[in-house]
């Protein structure tokens, strides 16, 4: 509803709590507004670190401009909790590494009931520009955690049956790169700083083989 959009003076506050490192929950306290309304702010504009009110005011008045009343669920559910959840779990995706949008594109695709969406679909469920749809589902495509399908004319994105694995697996290649950077610096350094080295590569060679391992054995023994 129009009267309970935050304002410019509003999203100011906002960024000004974050630069003080204060909670959710505090900033939303002093602004007399609800925690799940400052989450979803911030998650939306950049996430935490790269939030920057002047952006989000005009990121919101681009998106009223273009916003469609979308067709009835077919199954009724609290949307507020839905809307929550999502942010709550693309907040801790970011939280592991994942950029910001591509963790708010997998949260919706996750929670969609087919697993999976348009781009169309995406740029109308997160409120955001084609452009920033298009950019995400690249680096999500990239790392093999979600597939692409033709649905007549238009391109559909659905999560990987083994999207578990395929993260996995990609959190195997930084642990080989670590692993490899630190064993050259090894070679080339002596004393404590090339002991350090080394007792660091092998630690992340040893960590790569044992959860190669675990990811193998429940690709192998996992129900389907």
């Amino acid at each position: 509803m129009p009267g309970n959009r935050l304002t410019r003076d509003e999203r100011g506050q906002i960024a000004s709590g974050l630069s003080a490192g204060l909670s959710y929950a505090e900033i939303a306290r002093r602004m007399e507004r609800p925690k799940s309304t400052v989450i979803r702010e911030v998650a939306r504009n950049g996430g935490a670190h790269g939030y920057r009110p002047d952006q989000a005011q005009q990121a919101t008045r681009w998106r009223a401009r273009r916003r469609k009343p979308g067709p009835p669920a077919s199954v009724p559910r609290p949307p507020e909790t839905l809307r929550d959840f999502e942010t709550e779990f693309a907040e801790t995706m970011t939280a592991t590494g994942v950029p910001a949008m591509m963790a708010r594109v997998l949260a919706c695709l996750f929670t969609a009931d087919t697993g999976g969406g348009t781009a169309a679909e995406l740029v109308a469920r997160l409120e955001v520009s084609p452009a920033s749809v298009s950019k995400a589902v690249g680096w999500l495509e990239q790392r093999g955690l979600i597939t692409r399908e033709r649905e007549g004319r238009r391109q559909r994105y659905v999560i990987d049956e083994d999207f578990g694995y395929r993260a996995w697996q990609t959190s195997l290649e930084a642990m080989t790169q670590w692993a490899e950077v630190t064993r050259r610096g090894a070679a080339l350094l002596d004393g404590p700083a090339g002991a350090r080295l080394d007792a660091t590569s092998r630690f992340f060679r040893h960590l790569r083989e044992d959860m190669s391992e675990a990811a193998e054995h429940w690709r192998r023994t996992s129900p389907r």
